[in-house]
């Protein structure tokens, strides 16, 4: 404690002072971002017992041995450094080759940024570009990250709906009239998170030809573009596009390997485009993780009947959920073409948010409530089917009787 001395005795006393509580000075661009609505239910559930989840969208399914092989044998071998900042060159090399013969494009080692995660990748796109008066078009319900992250930078957000009864596809003439003289960019994940829904080549073709007359940027979230159940032709924009001078094609390991923590995703856009998200990106994360990338170089030039056998597991997951929705009272489902989630309706006037807390306390089972996704889709559900089969019969179990009490 500070001492003060006496002036006529020379002696020293302790000073009583009051010193002020710091607190912190957040950017006010951090009221942008909610509380997660996957979090909030998650969290929860955490605290409870014999809770089943159809709730967070993570492969349950083991990541292939030649690729944790691929992984510790880096570490074995010291790859414990940094790479170059646009990523570890085998890997630029490896993603070229495969997305080149994938969609028949042209592609260098300059079209491409290796990141952590598709999550860094979207972060870059967006936030590198939205400012003040420019508009953003986003479906309702997508994904929980775009919104907030165009928001914090001030952007303007512009929702083009879809609906269960439509099996949420994206029609293009609704997008089209909501292009105006502000839009600026457009988001499109396909597949989508949380409705499953995989946007056909005639849909995406029609955006991004408008997309280009307009001079509108394409951020293209492609993170489940090997979980397509009923169709082989996925349309990817780097197949769809005249060129790569407005496209910015995302994607990660995550999904397809089963490496979600082993945090590696890229960007693919034009060599302009890339070369100045390079310079954001060495003040956000510098580099990927090393190993990882070195497995990832395994995972893409390695065999690939792990991704095949994968699908057949997911596809058959997919008609299970589908046919035990079509089971339960007031849920209206719908057959999603790809990723691992059914958004299934309730009744326009129920409040999922509601619902979904009261069926995590009196069955155990967690999903996740639709207005974490949106503004128009406060009556859905995400179910997510990134488990066996066996577990969503329990869950069901659970619901459907739960349900069918319900006064809604």
């Amino acid at each position: 404690m500070p001492e003060s001395a006496n002036k006529d005795t020379g002696e020293t006393k302790p000073r009583n002072v009051k010193y002020r509580k710091a607190k912190a000075s957040w950017n006010p661009a951090m009221q942008a971002i909610p509380v997660s609505g996957i979090r909030r239910l998650v969290n929860m559930a955490s605290t409870m017992k014999d809770v089943i989840h159809l709730s967070i969208g993570q492969p349950d399914l083991p990541t292939p041995k030649h690729i944790i092989d691929a992984y510790i044998d880096a570490l074995n071998a010291g790859q414990t450094g940094y790479t170059m900042d646009a990523g570890l060159p085998e890997l630029l090399v490896a993603l070229r080759d495969y997305y080149g013969k994938r969609y028949n494009r042209k592609l260098t080692r300059d079209n491409i940024l290796v990141t952590s995660g598709a999550t860094e990748a979207m972060y870059l796109a967006i936030s590198a570009t939205s400012a003040p008066g420019r508009q953003f078009i986003v479906t309702d319900p997508s994904f929980l990250l775009y919104a907030p992250l165009i928001r914090m930078t001030g952007g303007e957000v512009k929702y083009v709906p879809t609906y269960a009864e439509n099996n949420h596809q994206l029609d293009p003439d609704d997008v089209i009239r909501a292009m105006g003289p502000r839009t600026f960019a457009l988001i499109l994940n396909n597949p989508n998170n949380p409705t499953g829904a995989v946007y056909p080549r005639s849909t995406v073709e029609t955006i991004l030809e408008e997309c280009a007359y307009r001079g509108i940027q394409v951020y293209a979230d492609e993170v489940y573009d090997h979980l397509i159940f009923d169709d082989d032709d996925f349309a990817s924009v780097l197949s769809c596009s005249t060129d790569l001078d407005n496209i910015m094609c995302i994607s990660s390991f995550s999904k397809t390997y089963s490496m979600a923590g082993l945090r590696v995703g890229w960007v693919i856009a034009s060599q302009a485009a890339i070369k100045s998200l390079r310079r954001y990106h060495m003040f956000t994360t510098s580099v990927a993780n090393t190993p990882s990338q070195f497995a990832g170089v395994a995972a893409l030039t390695g065999d690939q009947q792990c991704v095949r056998d994968m699908l057949g597991i997911y596809r058959e997951r997919r008609d299970k959920i589908v046919e035990l929705i079509d089971k339960t009272p007031y849920l209206t489902g719908y057959k999603p073409g790809g990723a691992f989630f059914a958004f299934p309706d309730l009744p326009r006037h129920v409040d999922g948010s509601d619902l979904a807390l009261r069926m995590l306390k009196e069955t155990g089972v967690c999903v996740v409530p639709g207005d974490a996704f949106g503004e128009q889709c406060t009556n859905a559900l995400r179910f997510s089917f990134s488990t066996t089969c066996e577990r969503m019969e329990e869950a069901f179990d659970r619901i459907i009787p739960w349900m069918a009490k319900q006064q809604l």
